[in-house]
């Protein structure tokens, strides 16, 4: 909850931020063309039609009856400026007198209008000389369109507006915006808070009822496995055991030939074999209270497989008795893991099974002399199941290095912190 209206905030903030100026340039616009709007009007229905004959050629009485005709009308609203131009840079009339007949080279921009026509706006560059006399206007926007003489020459009409009176324009046109812009915004984000909050709750309930639901699960396969472990134990490991003992009592007896002692020994042998199978099988399905039947007596179930085989194992635990559960635990998950691989891939004569205790880690190291692969390529094939262990060894802490060569054996070698 905090995250989303933190993130809501921020992204309220940014929305404001670029909402507001794309507000202010399409404020800006508008008031350029309400500008550019009125400038079109004083030119062709003011300024044009009264423009008497003699003003391209500079005829002082034609200056003077334009000025008398329509300067009032001309200065209207936010109009501080007036300049008519000539094709060549000269002004013809412009409520600032001396101004009139004075040259100065046109932009390209203003050639260009006095060419095409059309109508154009820009803030006027107060360093220019014809430009002097707005220089203590502040800044000024100059908006220009073309008309025509009565001799039929094209002139450049030019109207100065006040930038401050643009941004006043901008500011009322702002003011009626923002506030639709920033309430949409907040209510938004006064609906969706409480809708977040209840869809948060609804979203924390399912995940606590699916972790009862797991836990149930757990519970019920930790149950099954218990009960199948212990029918397996109490049932047919006893029978093994007991079947293996009345052989070799009946293998022994006086008056039993030979041959057939010899054949009831084999069995016997058989059978305890398979007994020591079917304890590792349990091992499997359900692992052993390690802190009540301890490291030791679990790890002698989990090789028990191995030696069968006739590989030579040599187990050494000590250093296990104030570890802690956890620790335990992973050191048995990975012996379990790395037992497992020796006995289905290594081909060893030798295993050695060590776990002891070095300051406050506990260390475990498999070591076999068997066929050795090649960690990398095996990882990369997913073909290497310690490595699925990895991110439960680094969330306790520990370390876990898988050292192997093809042709030389491989090590395993955990450490974990004890506490």
């Amino acid at each position: 909850m905090a995250q989303f209206l933190a993130a809501g905030f921020v992204t309220l903030v940014l929305v404001i931020l670029v909402t507001s100026r794309l507000s202010r340039d399409a404020a800006d616009d508008e008031a350029i063309k309400d500008a550019q709007a009125l400038t079109r009007v004083l030119a062709q229905s003011v300024a044009e039609p009264a423009i008497p004959p003699g003003l391209v050629s500079g005829d002082a009485a034609a200056i003077d009856q334009l000025d008398r005709r329509v300067l009032d009308k001309l200065l209207v609203e936010d109009v501080l400026r007036i300049k008519i131009w000539d094709e060549d840079g000269t002004v013809l009339y412009s409520d600032q007198t001396e101004l009139v007949a004075s040259s100065y080279p046109l932009g390209d921009d203003e050639l260009e209008i006095l060419d095409d026509g059309g109508i154009d706006a820009e803030i006027s560059d107060a360093d220019r000389p014809e430009n002097r006399f707005e220089s203590d206007l502040g800044g000024v926007l100059e908006v220009y369109t073309r008309i025509e003489s009565p001799e039929g020459q094209p002139l450049l009409f030019e109207a100065y507006y006040s930038a401050a009176e643009i941004e006043a324009q901008r500011a009322q046109v702002l003011d009626r915006f923002r506030p639709i812009t920033v309430g949409a915004l907040l209510a938004l984000v006064l609906i969706t808070t409480p809708l977040m909050l209840l869809l948060t709750r609804r979203v924390a309930r399912s995940g606590q009822e699916r972790e009862v639901l797991l836990q149930s699960a757990i519970q019920a396969s930790d149950a099954e496995r218990v009960r199948i472990a212990r029918d397996l134990h109490d049932g047919v490991v006893q029978d093994l055991a007991g079947s293996s003992y009345a052989l070799s009592t009946i293998s022994s007896r006086a008056g039993v030939d030979a041959p057939m002692a010899d054949e009831l020994e084999e069995v016997s042998r058989s059978l305890r074999a398979s007994m020591r199978a079917l304890r590792s099988l349990l091992v499997e399905i359900y692992p052993p209270d390690l802190h009540t039947e301890g490291l030791a007596a679990a790890l002698t179930d989990l090789v028990a497989p191995v030696v069968s085989t006739g590989t030579q194992v040599d187990l050494d635990v000590t250093g296990e008795d104030e570890a802690s559960e956890t620790a335990v635990a992973l050191v048995w998950r990975v012996a379990q893991e790395a037992v497992r691989n020796v006995a289905r891939h290594a081909r060893a004569e030798r295993m050695s099974v060590t776990v002891r205790r070095e300051a406050d880690h506990l260390i475990l190291e498999v070591v076999d002399d068997g066929t050795g692969f090649d960690p990398a390529a095996a990882q990369s094939a997913g073909h290497l199941g310690l490595r699925g262990l990895n991110s439960l060894v680094r969330d306790a802490g520990g370390t876990l290095v898988v050292t192997s060569t093809p042709g030389s054996g491989a090590t395993v070698r955990l450490e974990v912190p004890a506490s």
